[in-house]
């Protein structure tokens, strides 16, 4: 026979959700003293109000502005926005021209930015470079291996013999390739690159437009380099993805430096591979590619000789940190828009729905939650307290998590994400009913508390593992195809299902425990809730346990568990047997019916009757007494 397997003491359980509470309480108040965390969560737009935007769209290539350029620039700009840590930001469309940004709070410069943008992405590649300061270097690595990238003028001899040029124009012979500096670097351009003053803000705002074809003189946005740079090889539209990581050595091994991976389409792959196959052969600074967001060279790295990218997968390295390495992924990922924008307003506004309502909202799942705990002090009288305890303690840490995600991740509560919360109530509340009533259910069937509390957990568990395993399914897929504020309602809903689980598991079934083993509740004291009689226990024929039932009064027929205490009630039961174990309780309820009508019907083989009228019992042949 197979030992029993060990049962964890609930008291570590116990202390395990302590752990985990003090943990998430604790990283908030970490927060606090070295961040910008607090400990109320973060509001969203309806009830807080926040900046709005208003662009008009200006096509490109005096292309016709349609309403499948302004969906997919409204998608591009939340992807953006989502990115950068905002959560519940409104983005649509008005009158079917303009698009209307508004972002909750008080959004960052940089969050702005990313909005007013244009980000017209591309790959140009780098002719000249120079830096205002002496000391400044460009900071990015080469892809797929990292070279630094030296300072000075390479335009050369060719570059002074193109000042007798007298315009922008190219009048040389064509070059063999975009990358000719003397080509492309022309008196007037020489002229815009000498005057151009990367200190100035004025020059750092973006938005530059070139011809594709000709060379582009500009900045990097923190103005410590100033470019030229030649015509576009690859449009940032041809990237497919980009993400940030630790990079990992030619051995495998991941070592503590941040890269950028980059890939492209098809399209984009092949003339990446041709780019990176001419510009590796030669001498710096021309071997490097100055990758432009929206008129400024937001990366230029360089290429290793001999280094040849033909998979479409190239890793930026350099000195990139966390935070750099994915901003940089995420223009590079997002960065490509259809359309440029002249922002035509730009304003505070107030809370659509405001404190109030947000007061209503709280109010109304307060009266939810006065109503739930009345049911259950009502309907389970002393029992009730772990319910209103596990309800307290799943409120608590519902607070600390939403706090913490608005720290850590953007989160914000919306009026939908408190109607999420409040429908939480009930589902947290259903799951204790169903293990309460397979307690109660046990009970019934004349099992001690102790073995009822764990018989009815092992029922219990799987029907509130099912029951909250469909709202976390209907809460993701909610989360997926809805848009706007609904996805605030749906997020709530799947993260107070989780932490639903982990409140049943970790508080409601190890405080059961630890109650059945008192007298209060062990002995059935009537104000428990957990009263055998009043369950309907008391008298007639049950099961008992042991493919066996008893009747007559309350009679324990299997073993007392550990630490149960004994029943009150002498044992006069009979005992019968039962025709099978076990089963579900409609089953050893038929069994008991039946057991019971058998033993009512007595035969003559049963009793006699002596000559005074008195009955006595006597053993039948072959029979047990």
């Amino acid at each position: 026979m197979a030992p029993p397997s060990r049962r964890r003491h609930p008291a570590r359980t116990l202390l395990t959700l302590a752990v985990i509470t003090l943990a998430v309480f604790g990283a908030v108040l970490a927060g606090t003293r070295f961040s910008d965390a607090t400990w109320t969560p973060k509001l969203a737009l309806d009830l807080e109000g926040g900046t709005q935007l208003i662009l008009a769209p200006v096509a490109q290539d005096e292309s016709r502005v349609t309403s499948e350029t302004i969906n997919q620039a409204i998608e591009v700009i939340r992807q953006r926005v989502d990115s950068s840590g905002v959560a519940e930001a409104e983005i649509t469309s008005q009158g079917g021209s303009n698009i209307v940004v508004a972002l909750p709070g008080r959004p960052s410069e940089e969050t702005l930015d990313l909005v007013r943008t244009s980000a017209q992405m591309e790959f140009r590649p780098v002719l000249t470079y120079a830096a205002p300061q002496p000391t400044a270097t460009p900071t990015d690595a080469a892809t797929a291996g990292a070279s630094a990238a030296p300072t000075g003028d390479a335009a050369g001899d060719d570059a002074a013999a193109a000042a007798e040029e007298p315009s922008d124009e190219p009048t040389k012979e064509a070059p063999d390739s975009p990358s000719d500096a003397a080509y492309y670097i022309t008196p007037a351009v020489q002229a815009r690159f000498d005057a151009l003053d990367c200190t100035d803000p004025a020059n750092l705002t973006g938005g530059q437009e070139a011809p594709a074809d000709r060379a582009l003189v500009t900045c990097d946005p923190e103005g410590t380099l100033k470019y030229v740079l030649g015509p576009v090889e690859v449009e940032g539209a041809r990237i497919s993805n980009a993400s940030s990581g630790l990079q990992v050595s030619q051995s495998g091994a991941v070592t503590n430096n941040w890269a950028v991976n980059l890939e492209f389409d098809g399209p984009g792959t092949r003339e990446f591979t041709e780019v990176t196959t001419r510009l590796q052969g030669l001498t710096s600074p021309q071997n490097q590619f100055a990758i432009v967001l929206d008129g400024l060279v937001i990366s230029a790295p360089s290429l290793d000789p001999g280094v040849i990218i033909s998979d479409g997968k190239a890793e930026i390295t350099g000195q990139f940190t966390r935070d750099s390495s994915t901003a940089l992924a995420n223009q590079l990922k997002f960065g490509a828009l259809p359309l440029s924008f002249d922002v035509q307003s730009e304003e505070q506004i107030s809370a659509t729905l405001g404190s109030e309502q947000l007061e209503k909202g709280l109010i109304a799942g307060l009266i939810g939650l006065l109503l739930v705990v009345v049911y259950s002090l009502f309907q389970y009288r002393a029992l009730g307290l772990v319910t209103v305890a596990s309800l307290a303690i799943a409120a608590v840490l519902t607070y600390g998590v939403i706090t913490l995600l608005s720290w850590t991740q953007g989160y914000r509560l919306s009026l939908p994400g408190v109607a999420g919360l409040i429908v939480a109530i009930g589902i947290t509340a259903d799951s204790f009913i169903v293990y309460f009533e397979r307690i109660r259910d046990e009970l019934r069937e004349g099992r001690t508390l102790v073995a009822a509390v764990d018989r009815g957990w092992e029922r219990a568990r799987r029907t509130i593992l099912a029951s909250d395993a469909v709202n976390f399914l209907a809460a993701v897929v909610l989360y997926f195809l809805a848009v706007g504020s609904v996805r605030g309602f749906a997020f709530t809903l799947g993260l107070t299902t989780l932490l639903d689980l982990l409140i049943v598991f970790t508080f409601t079934h190890p405080v059961m425990q630890l109650v059945a083993r008192t007298r209060f509740f062990g002995s059935g004291h009537p104000l428990s809730g957990l009263d055998p009689r009043r369950l309907g226990a008391a008298g007639g024929t049950r099961y008992v346990g042991r493919g066996r039932v008893a009747t007559g009064r309350r009679a324990e027929a299997e073993p007392a568990a550990e630490g149960a205490p004994a029943s009150l009630d002498a044992p006069t039961s009979t005992l019968v047997a039962a025709p099978a174990a076990g089963g579900t309780i409609a089953e050893r309820r038929a069994a008991a019916r039946a057991a019971a009508a058998a033993a009512a019907q007595p035969t003559d083989d049963d009793t006699s009757t002596d000559a005074t009228g008195e009955g006595s019992a006597r053993r039948t042949e072959g029979s047990e007494a």
